[in-house]
């Protein structure tokens, strides 16, 4: 069984190293080397990182002779903060009916001495 796309972007966010890729191709297209350099980790796993970045519609990469460029692909971020910001109109919505039903709870206690 397949995921939804949104669930595949999540999976794909979820791990600290992919985001740390995605932030480094927010500033440009680069190469797969390139990319691998700041992590303490094998090239094979870089790779699968990669692989599951692409899979999930995050990043595409080309052919530039021998090289791998690799770009990051907006769209399913897009739709995944879309998704978060429709969760947190939700809860916001449903927090400030909570603060008045609250509020007017305490307007219609009497007051009491202790």
């Amino acid at each position: 069984m397949h995921a939804d796309p949104l669930s595949t972007t999540f999976a794909a966010l979820a791990d600290p190293t992919r985001r740390a890729i995605l932030a480094r191709l927010a500033q440009g297209e680069t190469t797969v080397s390139d990319l691998a350099q700041p992590f303490d980790i094998s090239a094979p796993a870089v790779t699968k990182h990669l692989k599951v970045l692409q899979r999930a519609g995050l990043i595409t990469q080309g052919r530039d002779r021998q090289f791998r460029p690799c770009r990051i692909e907006a769209a399913p971020l897009k739709e995944a903060a879309d998704w978060a910001l429709q969760v947190r109109q939700l809860w916001e919505e449903r927090l400030d009916r909570l603060d008045l039903f609250l509020k007017d709870l305490q307007t219609q206690e009497p007051d009491r001495e202790p």
